[in-house]
């Protein structure tokens, strides 16, 4: 188990960039910006080699996981997100909300005063709960599959909590080839403003070898000091120190990528879940997988990759310490008021300038 080797995420991902500019063909797409495409692509990283943000550029860490817990909370209405300064979905629910109302000149009844830009209807979801209530919902999106998947096929008006049940099978089976969670309900993809990019995850647990759980031991001060006295301890004297016997991997299956706005946020957020997941379950984090379809870059975005590209990476990404598994625990529960992002402390993370770029809905 080698610990903190040279960033090779960032390399990677500015690959990706340039087989795209290379290899891409142009298409269209459904917001009318039009693509740069390649089909089929994979990103590997081994998480002992530090937290996944890239450093060529720099990714909002908070907003990202403000995000996540948003997905586990079950919520699908932007108010939580608003309300947290974390603006990823604006556009889309401003979109839905513009096709409904104002393109086709609607009048409520009561008659309310209509915000008529995309600033003031943001600004009425935060300062108003019953027009946030009424407009500020996505439909049945990423969190809704992961945490209430709707049971049609006997009429019960029952749900599925995949992610729970994620939780109780790795600490019961965790050999398990069914340890999946998936958000691409077809029943209800109408449904939803739009449907997932990543539509699913699967993880995959292995048992842990004498020396990578002396390895992972040894990072524990006390047990540490025993051995400096004592000489080696056995595995029964970790188990009283809690030193995990598997390791668990994430893989993450998407469809469409933005690949310069989006893909940054997705890798990150996979490497938090699967940092959250391991310590629920107590195992040790291992491979982050991401498998991608469509994979382009918006026509503009170009210029933008191209700058990326020419930076040169730092040496080490940042390392993720968790004071606890409180948010992920407040999470499930949909405890919103009891999450804390300040239990996420990201070390070392030193990237080169944000590079701003339109995001097309």
């Amino acid at each position: 188990m080698e610990r903190f080797m040279a960033n090779s995420l960032d390399s990677q991902y500015q690959q990706l960039l340039q087989d795209i500019l290379d290899f891409g063909v142009d298409k269209q797409d459904r917001t009318g910006t039009g693509t740069k495409s390649i089909f089929g692509y994979t990103i590997h990283h081994n998480m002992s080699w530090g937290f996944p943000l890239l450093t060529t550029k720099k990714v909002p860490f908070k907003t990202m996981a403000t995000e996540l817990m948003w997905f586990l909370m079950g919520d699908t209405n932007i108010k939580y997100l608003v309300d947290n300064n974390c603006h990823i979905w604006d556009g889309d629910v401003w979109s839905n909300y513009s096709k409904k109302i104002i393109a086709n000149n609607i009048q409520l009844i009561p008659a309310i005063d209509l915000p008529e830009t995309k600033e003031e209807f943001i600004n009425k979801i935060k300062t108003d709960d019953e027009f946030a209530e009424n407009w500020g919902d996505l439909g049945p999106i990423y969190g809704r599959q992961w945490r209430r998947w709707a049971d049609y096929y006997n009429g019960s008006g029952e749900y599925t909590d995949q992610i729970t049940n994620l939780i109780n099978e790795l600490k019961t089976n965790p050999d398990s080839r069914r340890l999946m969670v998936s958000a691409w309900n077809v029943a209800e993809l109408e449904d939803m403003v739009l449907p997932p990019c990543h539509y699913g995850f699967q993880v995959y647990t292995r048992e842990l070898d004498y020396n990578e759980r002396e390895q992972i031991a040894l990072q524990n001060p006390k047990v540490k000091e025993l051995c400096d006295v004592n000489g080696p301890m056995t595995p029964k004297g970790w188990d009283d120190y809690n030193v995990p016997t598997r390791a668990i991997s994430l893989m993450w299956n998407q469809r469409s990528v933005d690949v310069f706005l989006g893909l940054p946020f997705n890798i990150a957020s996979y490497g938090l879940l699967l940092e959250m997941i391991a310590r629920e379950v107590n195992m040790m984090p291992y491979h982050l997988i991401g498998h991608l379809g469509d994979t382009h870059l918006y026509s503009n975005h170009i210029e933008q990759a191209k700058e990326q590209i020419s930076r040169e990476s730092k040496d080490l990404l940042p390392t993720l310490k968790m004071s606890s598994g409180h948010n992920f625990r407040a999470a499930l529960k949909g405890n919103a008021d009891e999450i804390d992002l300040n239990d996420f402390i990201l070390l070392g993370y030193d990237p080169h300038p944000t590079i701003k770029a339109p995001l097309s809905n």
